[in-house]
């Protein structure tokens, strides 16, 4: 009869246990979900000289220029980028000079009878307009023949295997004619790239500014009287 009992008193706790409310039942612990790693998005451009405390020593690219096509094709936008840094900074420490009115003695030109004297007195783009034709085009010839040879006689070229974007030594009498860099070591060279990149940089930023400040009152909230004149000419 006890071995009934158990039985009988067994069956009836289940079916008051199957017959609970749901009201009753023990609240499950809430289960977060697992946030998934994000992949990381490597660009082509990383490991390129350039990156420093300014970008946190991160590659700052938003547009992802540089993944928009191949080794070559970023090759030859740092090459771009070194070509536009060195004339900026000659641009603008040209402005400089032009603003303070050094200048060469004598003429200029003994054709026309124009003084080095007689430019100093315009404006930085009026003195490139008052320069004659054929000083013009001997300025030109040069910066061709310049472009040519860094395009024609360096090999590698920057844009195939083993070339190096910017790297002129092969122009010896152009590139360090009174041997600066050769008793520099490679990191000493390293830093002098980086600061190459970064005040050719700056040098974009200043040369622009320089030639709009005056005609966009505001664009630059320095003290400084910025000469009056256009911001661009035609070349001849």
């Amino acid at each position: 009869r006890t071995a009934v009992k158990t039985i009988i008193a067994q069956e009836m706790s289940l079916s008051l246990l199957s017959s609970a409310p749901v009201g009753f039942a023990a609240p499950l612990p809430a289960v977060r979900p697992v946030a998934q790693p994000r992949p990381l998005t490597m660009s082509a451009a990383d490991g390129m000289e350039g990156a420093a405390h300014e970008t946190g020593f991160t590659t700052w690219d938003p547009l992802g220029l540089a993944d928009l096509g191949s080794p070559a094709t970023l090759a030859f936008f740092r090459h771009a980028e070194l070509k536009h840094c060195r004339v900026a900074m000659a641009a603008f420490t040209g402005w400089l000079v032009a603003v303070s009115g050094v200048h060469f003695p004598g003429l200029c030109s003994f054709s026309e009878g124009i003084s080095f004297e007689d430019i100093s007195q315009l404006t930085p783009m009026e003195q490139w307009g008052a320069v004659p034709a054929l000083g013009k085009a001997q300025i030109l010839l040069a910066i061709g023949i310049i472009e040519h040879q860094s395009e024609w006689k360096i090999k590698p070229h920057y844009m195939a295997a083993g070339g190096k974007p910017g790297d002129l030594k092969g122009l010896k009498s152009f590139w360090d004619p009174i041997g600066l860099t050769s008793k520099m070591d490679a990191k000493k060279l390293e830093r002098q790239r980086l600061s190459e990149i970064k005040n050719g940089r700056l040098a974009m930023i200043g040369i622009v500014s320089v030639l709009i400040a005056n005609n966009m009152p505001g664009a630059i909230p320095l003290p400084i009287a910025f000469p009056a004149g256009p911001s661009l000419v035609l070349p001849f």
